[in-house]
């Protein structure tokens, strides 16, 4: 067995070794591909590989675990070990990642007390009921325990969030009860208080940045006094994200990553944040909130060495140019083939309406007053809710007190209007509609918040009282809109059995079907539609938005299948078209 420990340097078997690492979330690849980002990771010269493990993924309801396919983050460290990389894992509670509410599992709302990310017994409870799950898969993949895992950490970034060293003592010490034997460390914004607060005595500090690495490198070991180790940048960020909405597809400055990096191998060790950024698929994109909500693209390409779809970028060989002059290392072949393919235009084939099938979609539920998605046991996706207007609200304008993040209301069959973020604390809009109209209220969870201090009021839906006139409408039947497996299987049933109708401007499914000879990687082009969301044989491949930059969703080819292949768009505001196109190359926006 081998050890691996913290002195001055970081040590391995008693040698010094410098990390050279790159990240990749296991659970933004399909796991036919991990092998060769993997592969394409050690080819540039990296020696390890880094990942977070997502909560709210491996637990999405209380007690009800799962770790296979995407999930199996076990074979992805075996994978990593067959390659002869080592790997550092975060198994925090919280990742921020901008994925969903930082890999929290929505749920924790619904607990009496919860206080998140802080000294609580109910938040402390939930985690070692996890915790305990988690572990005994984890541990044996320690490089102790004849595994690759050479370092664990602490909770993430918690600098930025708060100073509850109990809280952090707290995890630590069920991470060793739990048989974590690796060495600790932690990871923060190299910025006083910041990096300072993050720490915990016992864990090395990490500095999270994208540039500047000689000035916060000198910062760092100041701040290290009693911490001190090795010189390492957690996050060296060599790209960003996308927002809907931002006017193009973010990038970052090649020279200055240049001379960064060479700075930061000279003197410390490094791990890549992205390698290799992949795809929030389904709707565990997460969002950001200063001042507005920016919820974040399907794709997370982060303008990274590999992009999106794996292949290698004049970023990944300027990269290994340089990380060659620190570390010999041998080219790697790649072993899975993956093309590019354009299988063109394809016509839909049915369609139905969502409010002339909801009842066969989704249970009512009846309530005086509207509750919020998470008392709904909903984590994700739409809640409609439901109610009937009187003789004495007609004409009358309506208000929320508190919902997120967008409404779409509709009534005396036609859209009434569409509220997003502020506009709903502040829209008085007034209700033109006959006595005995039904409203409907189509709320979209467009992404919980994964950073900052926005975290612990991320519930969705419509969290409080709806005004009409100055009073609180009562009577609510509503509807959850999960769009998960059980309800996609029975949309499809529907589409099957129906025609290409014209709904208007109300949401609707729209299916298509077309035949694959040999599946390969495609970008479904959604040019002419407005916002929802897309499925590849029953696989939500993520949200379309026409205000991009985003302008085309991947489509790995293990979600194709040799045959006949389906896709169905769930379209909300009413601007579903009669095609689609699939591409052979993506479409992430104009590059800053």
């Amino acid at each position: 067995m081998s050890r691996f420990e913290i002195k001055d340097k970081f040590l391995l078997d008693g040698e010094p070794f410098q990390i050279i690492s790159g990240s990749i979330h296991y659970f933004r690849v399909v796991p036919e591909y991990w092998r060769d980002r993997l592969e394409k990771l050690k080819n540039m010269g990296c020696n390890t590989v880094e990942t977070y493990i997502p909560w709210n993924m491996h637990e999405p309801k209380k007690g009800e675990f799962h770790f296979e396919g995407m999930l199996d983050f076990e074979k992805f460290l075996d994978i990593a070990q067959e390659l002869g990389l080592y790997a550092i894992v975060r198994p925090s509670p919280y990742i921020c990642a901008e994925w969903e509410l930082g890999g929290l599992p929505s749920w924790l709302f619904n607990i009496d007390g919860m206080e998140l990310r802080c000294k609580n017994q109910p938040y402390y409870d939930n985690i070692t009921d996890y915790y305990k799950v988690l572990f005994p898969k984890l541990v044996n993949h320690q490089i102790d325990k004849g595994g690759n895992v050479i370092l664990m950490q602490i909770e993430n970034e918690y600098g930025y969030y708060g100073k509850d060293t109990s809280y952090l003592k707290f995890l630590s010490d069920l991470m060793r009860d739990l048989g974590a034997t690796v060495p600790f460390v932690t990871s923060d914004g190299p910025y006083g208080k910041m990096f300072i607060n993050g720490q915990l005595p016992g864990a090395l500090p990490t500095g999270n940045f994208g540039s500047h690495a000689w000035t916060l490198f000198h910062a760092m070991k100041k701040m290290m006094k009693k911490n001190p180790g090795p010189l390492m940048c957690m996050e060296f960020w060599i790209g960003w994200f996308d927002a809907w909405g931002n006017k193009e597809h973010k990038g970052s400055k090649l020279k200055q990553n240049i001379k960064d990096l060479n700075y930061i191998l000279k003197h410390g060790n490094v791990n890549f944040y992205m390698f290799h950024g992949g795809t929030n698929f389904g709707f565990m994109n997460g969002s950001n909130y200063y001042g507005h909500i920016t919820p974040d693209v399907t794709s997370y390409d982060y303008d990274a060495p590999l992009s999106e779809d794996g292949q290698i970028t004049p970023k990944y060989e300027t990269f290994k140019q340089i990380i060659k002059k620190y570390r010999d290392f041998d080219d790697v072949e790649f072993t899975t083939k993956i093309t590019r393919k354009t299988y063109g235009e394809i016509k839909a084939v049915s369609r139905i309406g969502l409010f002339e099938n909801l009842e066969r979609l989704s249970t009512g539920i009846k309530s005086e007053n509207p509750k919020n998605m998470e008392a709904l046991e909903q984590s994700y996706g739409y809640t409609l809710y439901r109610t009937e207007i009187s003789a004495d609200e007609k004409n009358k304008e309506i208000s929320f007190k508190d919902a997120a993040d967008r409404i779409i209301a509709y009534g005396g069959n036609k859209k009434l209007f569409t509220l997003y973020d502020k506009e709903i604390e502040s829209a008085k809009k007034t209700l033109s509609l006959a006595d005995g109209s039904t409203l409907d209220l189509l709320v979209e969870n467009m992404g919980r918040v994964n950073f900052a201090g926005k975290i612990p009021y991320q519930r969705k839906g419509i969290k409080s009282d709806v005004l009409i006139g100055e009073k609180a409408h009562k009577n609510w039947e509503m509807f959850t809109i999960p769009l998960d497996e059980k309800q996609m299987s029975e949309v499809e049933r529907l589409l099957s059995d129906s025609n290409l109708v014209n709904f208007g401007d109300k949401p609707t499914f729209t299916k298509f079907t077309f035949n694959v000879e040999e599946p390969a990687d495609t970008f479904l082009d959604f040019e002419g539609w407005g916002k929802g969301c897309a499925f590849v044989n029953g696989f939500n491949i993520g949200r379309y938005w026409e205000i991009g930059p985003q302008k085309r969703l991947y489509i790995p080819a293990p979600l194709l299948k040799t045959g006949e292949n389906t896709i169905i768009m769930f379209e909300t505001e009413g601007k579903a078209c009669d095609f689609i196109s699939l591409k052979d190359k993506p479409d992430l926006g104009p590059k800053k």
